[in-house]
């Protein structure tokens, strides 16, 4: 369903030429109404920048009003906080869609932003928990007696075991589980070891299942699943909140969150970071990249080669600390 909250007041050209581009995003390209919003975010910062620099309309905008304005992103003025150079990026990848979008339509005569580039950032490695770190945060997920830390234990386990985004394995049902031999009612559960996690775009992939996360689920289904969902009204959804509906993202991460907590963890630890640990662990132990490019459901192995930058490091930390000659 498109967005379709009402522009800020703005200069009649501008607030049709942006009404036009977001119900083309809502409509035609199909984005989410969350997506959408983050564009109107974004685009109605640009045209209130825009009107207050004397532009009424986008055929009045050239290069220079494009480039000034990421200027304005970087140090923080026009009412607006500074952005990093990840966020001017996102913003200006939103003003150069609009202005193409505005030119192919033939709503401006050219296209000032097709030659605007974002400011270049500087790489940021992704965090990962070392194998003990996991190990405490798993443990900590199952602490206390009934339903719901088998719920938890078995939830993160999976999140580990697959890389799987929360978004993805909050979304799964008991069917996704391949060779489900039980309902959660009998004394079988999974044995055989994948899930089908459906990505970005709908797009489905089949990650193996490890061993303790077989376990870890087996567990949940056979003592815990059928008591969730005796509290709701049926439903094919893997993970269960005590109301017996299907868990949310919040939840889920609230679960980590605590369980973060109750290990002992103080750096932060959001799902990403599992997600990150089960990718780094991988590389670290030898596999390709290219086939954790896959587990991962990357279009692109160029996403994923970030990570053999994080084993690349480790590497060099031994090398330094081992070797009797690295250090002059």
């Amino acid at each position: 369903m498109p967005d379709s909250s009402p522009v800020p007041p703005l200069p009649p050209a501008l607030a049709a030429a942006l009404q036009d581009y977001l119900a083309h995003l809502g409509v035609e390209r199909g984005l989410s109404t969350n997506t959408v919003a983050a564009y109107r975010r974004d685009l109605g910062r640009y045209a209130r920048h825009l009107e207050a620099t004397g532009r009424s309309g986008l055929d009045d905008v050239g290069e220079r009003d494009v480039e000034d304005y990421v200027l304005v992103l970087r140090q923080g003025s026009d009412d607006g906080a500074p952005l990093s150079p990840s966020s001017t990026a996102r913003a200006l990848a939103a003003v150069r869609g609009w202005h193409r979008f505005a030119h192919a339509e033939g709503v401006t005569r050219a296209d000032p932003a097709s030659q605007v580039h974002a400011p270049s950032a500087l790489r940021r490695l992704p965090h990962a928990l070392s194998i003990d770190e996991i190990a405490r945060l798993l443990d900590a997920a199952a602490a206390g007696d009934g339903a719901v830390p088998l719920r938890d234990r078995a939830l993160l386990e999976l999140l580990y075991s697959t890389g799987g985004r929360i978004s993805e394995v909050v979304g799964l049902d008991i069917d996704d589980v391949d060779g489900l031999l039980g309902d959660g009612d009998g004394d079988e559960g999974p044995r055989a070891g994948s899930v089908r996690l459906r990505g970005k775009g709908d797009k489905e992939r089949v990650v193996p299942v490890g061993s303790y996360a077989r376990t870890a689920l087996e567990a949940y289904l056979v003592r815990a699943r059928a008591l969730l969902a005796s509290a709701g009204r049926g439903t094919p959804a893997l993970f269960l909140n005590t109301r017996g509906a299907r868990l949310s993202r919040q939840s889920a991460w609230s679960v980590l969150q605590a369980a973060a907590e109750r290990a002992g963890l103080t750096q932060h630890v959001s799902p990403h970071t599992l997600r990150h640990s089960f990718a780094t662990h991988l590389l670290a132990g030898g596999a390709d990249v290219r086939v954790v490019q896959e587990l991962l459901g990357h279009a692109s192995v160029t996403t994923t080669q970030i990570y053999t930058m994080v084993t690349r490091d480790a590497l060099r930390e031994v090398y330094a600390a081992a070797h009797p000659r690295a250090l002059g």
